[in-house]
C-alpha cells in the first residue's frame, strides 16, 4: 500500500516548531519533531502539543489520530536541559504537573476520537504518557521502552500509573525500579500487552499505522466517540458504575442517523455516509440526557 501525500492542516492558527500536524486522509498525523533532541518536550513543544491535539480534534475531515516521532526516538520526555538550564520556561509545566492539569496527550485534552501511537524508536520517561494514554499502541521491531525517572532522582508517577490499567503491575514496577539500566523491547512489550502489534521491518511502521487507522475511519465517528468515552470512563469507575456510564453512551446513539445508516449501507452492499462529528448531531429526544435515558428518570 502507498501512504497518501502528508498535507498540511488547514488554517493552521500558528506555526508549530516542535510537532508536525498532517491529514493523510481521514487520518491525522501528530508527529514529534525534534529529531537531534530525541524529540525531547521542551517549553515550546509543551505549549503546541495542546494546540495540536486541539486542532485535530476539530477538524470533521479528521477521524482517527496518529502520534509518532520522527528520525530514531519516539519520545524520550521533558527536555532535561532546558529543565535545568533555564528553570522559568518550565514553570507553567511544573504548576500543572503539581495540580494533575496536565496537557500532553489525547486523554489529557479530552480527544474522544480514536488515537494510535506508533512507537518508532526509543520511548523513554515523559514518553510513556503518549503509550499509557493511546487506544492503540503499534511499535516497530526496533523500538525500546524505559522510564529512567529514578536514575534522575525523580519519582515515577503519571506514567507509571497509567500504564498499570493496561499491563500486569509486575511489569510495570521492574520498569519504574530499573530505570535507565534496563530497556524492554518491542517483542516484550508486545507479550506483555503494552503494544497490539510489532512491525517488522520497522520502515513500514508509517504503513501499518496509515492502514489500520483507515480500517478504524470506515466506522461512525459518533459511535466511535461515544464508544470510547464509555471505555475510558470505565477504567476510572467500579464495574456497576462503569456499565451505567456506557448505557449512557449507547442511548446517547438511539436516533443518531448513523444508527439508520450503517443498516442501510449492509443491506444496499456499499459504504456507509457517516455524519460528521459534532454538537449539530448530538442525538436523543429533547429534555432528556443520555444518563437519564439509561437510568429512566426525567429531569423534574
Amino acid at each position: 500500500m502507498t501512504c497518501p501525500v502528508p498535507e498540511p492542516m488547514p488554517d493552521d492558527p500558528m506555526p508549530y516548531e516542535t510537532l508536525r500536524v498532517e491529514r493523510r486522509g481521514p487520518v491525522g498525523w501528530l508527529i514529534f519533531a525534534r529529531p537531534d533532541a530525541g524529540n525531547s518536550m521542551n517549553a515550546r513543544m509543551l505549549d503546541e502539543l495542546e494546540q495540536a491535539w486541539g486542532e485535530l480534534d476539530a477538524d470533521p475531515s479528521v477521524r482517527v489520530i496518529v502520534n509518532t516521532g520522527e528520525g530514531r526516538t519516539f519520545q524520550t520526555g521533558v527536555d532535561v536541559i532546558q529543565m535545568s538550564g533555564d528553570p522559568e520556561a518550565m514553570r507553567e509545566q511544573s504548576r500543572r504537573t503539581r495540580r494533575a492539569e496536565l496537557r500532553l496527550t489525547a486523554w489529557h485534552n479530552q480527544v474522544w476520537k480514536p488515537v494510535i501511537a506508533a512507537v518508532n524508536g526509543v520511548c523513554a520517561g515523559g514518553g510513556l504518557h503518549f503509550v499509557a494514554d493511546a487506544d492503540i499502541v503499534i511499535a516497530a521491531s526496533s523500538a525500546t521502552f524505559l522510564d529512567p525517572h529514578v536514575s534522575v532522582g525523580q519519582a515515577t508517577a503519571y506514567e507509571a500509573i497509567g500504564l498499570m490499567r493496561k499491563m500486569p503491575v509486575e511489569a510495570v514496577m521492574r520498569m519504574a525500579f530499573v530505570g535507565r539500566h534496563e530497556r524492554m523491547s518491542a517483542q516484550r512489550a508486545y507479550e506483555l500487552g503494552m503494544v497490539s502489534e510489532v512491525v517488522d521491518p520497522p520502515e513500514r511502521l508509517s504503513e501499518v499505522a496509515q492502514e489500520l487507522a483507515e480500517k478504524i475511519a470506515r466506522n461512525s465517528p459518533a459511535a466511535m466517540a461515544a464508544t470510547k468515552r464509555a471505555l475510558w470512563g470505565a477504567l476510572e469507575t467500579g464495574l456497576t458504575d462503569a456499565c451505567r456510564a456506557g448505557a449512557a453512551e449507547l442511548v446517547s446513539m438511539w436516533g443518531h442517523p448513523d444508527q439508520t445508516e450503517g443498516p442501510l449501507a449492509f443491506t444496499e452492499k456499499r459504504d456507509p455516509e457517516w455524519a460528521e462529528l459534532g454538537p449539530e448531531s448530538e442525538p436523543g429526544p429533547p429534555g432528556m440526557t443520555p444518563v437519564a435515558e439509561a437510568t429512566g428518570d426525567r429531569p423534574s
